[in-house]
């Protein structure tokens, strides 16, 4: 039986996110795992640079506004490789969604904005 996809919407594309996006792109030549990951799409305020991104990296899809990203049914889990104070707001509404997160580190900028964050997983 093959792998099972598990559709990734990652939020930046600085340089964690093309660690993250070469992690996804080579982790089977390391682990037998069950899920297999697609880059469904990629989130940036500046559409040209993460089409270009996009395409280097084999990512589907494009989007602009995170939210719209979180929104999308054929996404599964989202990567956020923002700048530091971006990641409550993101994971929270991510969580919300339903989505499972992967948050760079550090989590938060403060303890009270991580409880925060655990608290809506």
């Amino acid at each position: 039986m093959g792998q099972k996809p598990l559709n990734i919407g990652m939020i930046g594309y600085g340089f964690m996110g093309r660690a993250h996006s070469n992690a996804y792109c080579t982790v089977n030549n390391f682990f037998d795992l069950e899920y297999r990951p697609v880059l469904k799409a990629v989130c940036a305020r500046n559409a040209e640079k993460a089409k270009a991104f996009a395409d280097n990296w084999g990512y589907e899809s494009v989007e602009t506004d995170w939210k719209k990203l979180i929104a999308r049914d054929d996404i599964d889990a989202i990567d956020i490789c923002t700048p530091n104070n971006l990641h409550k707001d993101i994971a929270i509404a991510a969580a919300h969604a339903g989505k499972m997160i992967l948050c760079e580190k550090p989590l938060a900028m403060n303890v009270a904005e991580g409880e925060e964050m655990c608290a809506a997983v």
